[in-house]
């Protein structure tokens, strides 16, 4: 980091608060450990809401939960999607902080900042990462007062979807139990892997249209994809998410090296994965690695670490992210298709939002389990038509369509990838508007 941007680094957070003061004005943020269980150790990082129209209090709080699992929402989420400042410690136009406070968490124990003492540590399921995130908010809603009512809302990307659905679950049990006090208002689940087979079986079909696999290419990724169905369907999903990684190695053969999070774009690292590799690396490598860039693990170890200042020195940022992936491997196959239903059944607002070029959670698996719901509301949402919303990047352009029905919505958002707010930053902050009915 040079001198000018060290410079501009120590302004913009030159009225960062001191950890721990009970309250905050607009503009200011606050971060803390919560030990979730014994030796584990989760950590987060709020923003206040900074409006020049509204007071924080006016304005939701959201809660924003990254994929993998392994990737961070402290660094990836903050600094390459939504926070207030980019990569490079400039301010974002589209920052999420200028329409709600943002919560990023680092989930599950062992994501970016957060950590485990002991190997047995890890969560292995999203039960265990729910019940994680229920003593976090608890803390969290404790300790804030000021959001106990104020709209919360939790926003995914990702694996981050599947957790928020478990998670969303057990918090409106919590706040009905009274357990937890906060005014939950819905989730809204970004290019999620509810359905992880849904999403594998149409890679091919998906691939095929868009002029990226010829017919033999078809057959040979159809073919793969159906050694992973079989897997799902015997319930062997350890299994299953080996096969899913020898998919992913059938596709990139078969279509140069497609970017499986924007396949209008090419990375070159990533083609000709060995089918002798070991399968969880293999994973790691395309899925957990690419959210630790060099230049954002070097930002969040150096700067960063310093300014937050309660990090451990033993501790690195990212240090625990591959192991995080690997106690998730076997319930990582494992569909939530069933969580969403009882969401939408117990009245829960719940969004579903897609980016039209991502391919490793493509639009088409997404509706496949949205048609399998068994909510009520869905003959009804089926037949409604949706609505064209205007880019706001290119007024008299189409940024998106819409169908909203009952408590569910879903977005379609045209000219993004895997990760929505990175490609079509001003549609995505418009789209979080709405969800959060600001507009």
């Amino acid at each position: 980091m040079g001198p000018g941007t060290a410079s501009t680094f120590l302004l913009l957070f030159a009225f960062s608060l001191t950890k721990g003061l009970p309250s905050s004005p607009a503009g200011s943020e606050v971060w803390d450990y919560v030990e979730v269980r014994d030796g584990a150790h989760m950590f987060w990082w709020l923003y206040y809401a900074e409006s020049q129209t509204a007071h924080y209090q006016d304005l939701p709080l959201v809660m924003w939960l990254q994929g993998g699992p392994g990737g961070s929402g402290s660094g990836f989420g903050n600094f390459e999607e939504i926070g207030p400042l980019d990569r490079d410690l400039k301010p974002r136009k589209t920052s999420w902080v200028q329409a709600a406070s943002v919560l990023f968490v680092d989930n599950p124990v062992g994501t970016g900042f957060s950590y485990t003492e002991r190997p047995d540590g890890y969560a292995t399921n999203v039960a265990t990462v729910a019940s994680d995130m229920l003593v976090l908010l608890s803390h969290f809603f404790s300790q804030r007062p000021e959001f106990q009512t104020i709209p919360f809302y939790i926003f995914s990307e990702s694996y981050g979807g599947k957790m928020a659905a478990a998670i969303s679950l057990e918090l409106t049990k919590a706040v009905g139990q009274g357990k937890v006090k906060c005014n939950f208002a819905g989730v809204a689940l970004g290019d999620s892997w509810i359905s992880p087979l849904d999403s594998v079986m149409t890679w091919a079909p998906y691939l095929y249209t868009t002029s990226l696999l010829d017919e033999a290419g078809l057959a040979d990724v159809s073919s793969a994809a159906e050694a992973v169905r079989k897997a799902v369907e015997q319930e062997q999903f350890e299994k299953a998410t080996q096969l899913w990684s020898v998919v992913e190695t059938v596709v990139e053969q078969n279509t140069n090296g497609v970017n499986f999070y924007n396949i209008l774009t090419q990375e070159p690292e990533e083609k000709h994965a060995s089918l002798a590799q070991d399968h969880i690396s293999l994973q790691v490598q395309r899925h957990i690695r690419r959210l630790h860039r060099q230049s954002l693990s070097q930002l969040m170890n150096g700067s960063i670490r310093k300014k937050l200042g309660i990090i451990p020195q033993n501790i690195t940022w990212g240090g625990q992210a591959d192991e995080v992936f690997r106690n998730m491997a076997g319930d990582f196959m494992r569909p939530v298709v069933d969580i969403v239903d009882k969401l939408l059944m117990g009245g829960v607002n719940v969004t579903v939002y897609n980016g039209q070029l991502d391919l490793i959670v493509d639009t088409m698996g997404q509706e496949q389990w949205v048609k399998q719901l068994k909510w009520e509301g869905l003959p009804g949402f089926n037949k409604l038509r949706w609505t064209a919303l205007d880019d706001p990047a290119s007024p008299g352009a189409t940024g998106a369509f819409c169908k909203t029905y009952r408590n569910f919505a879903f977005y379609w958002i045209l000219k993004a990838g895997h990760m929505i707010p990175s490609d079509q930053g001003p549609m995505a902050l418009q789209m979080l508007k709405m969800i959060t009915q600001q507009s």
